[in-house]
Order: structure tokens, then sequence, then C-alpha cells
């Protein structure tokens, strides 16, 4: 009876730790680290290959032909600037706090 008790405590426990402070007790920071590099890496591809479509697409002028080529592959663009941008502060370790930050 008390191993019940003893296990249902745990779980408790356990799920009221969530969010990043889990993932970072549960993995090294050497680990994060080079996690967040590599996630900035396949940003910078991504962003590299977006960018020579849309280039072939804007000079061959097939850009107004193919609206349904030209529009996804602008967001992913964008969504790979941004993950760039996004992983690049974490790795500085730069905090925002007020209006502009989660803090």
């Amino acid at each position: 009876m008390t191993e019940v008790s003893s296990s249902t405590a745990h779980l408790s426990v356990a799920v009221t730790t969530t969010g990043m402070t889990q993932i970072t007790t549960s993995l090294s920071r050497g680990m994060v680290f080079y996690f967040q590099c590599a996630v900035v890496v396949i940003g910078a591809v991504g962003l590299a290959a977006n960018a020579v479509v849309l280039y072939a697409l804007v000079a061959s002028k097939q850009h107004k032909k193919h609206v349904l080529i030209v529009n996804p592959n602008v967001l992913d663009l964008l969504s790979c600037l941004f993950l760039i941008i996004t992983y690049s502060l974490m790795l500085s370790n730069i905090y925002l706090t007020g209006s502009v930050g989660c803090v």
C-alpha cells in the first residue's frame, strides 16, 4: 500500500515540473548548446535554399505564374530567419525583460 502512495506522489511531482527547466535539468548544458547550434545551422541551410529558389523564380520571371510556389517559399524563408534569430539570442544568453521579453 505504501508503494502505491509513494509512486503517486512521485508522479505528481513529475507532472508539476514542466517547461524548459525540466528539459535543461535532464540534459547536460553541453547537449543543449550543441542542439541550439545545430538548429542555427539547419535554419541557415533552409534560409539559403529558400533564397536560391526565390532568386531562380524571380530571375526567370516565373514568380507571377507560380504564386502557389512563391508564397509558401517566402513564408518558409521568413520562418528560417526567425528561427536563426531566436536561437542565436538563446545562444548568446541575452535575456529580454519588460514589454519585449518574457519576464
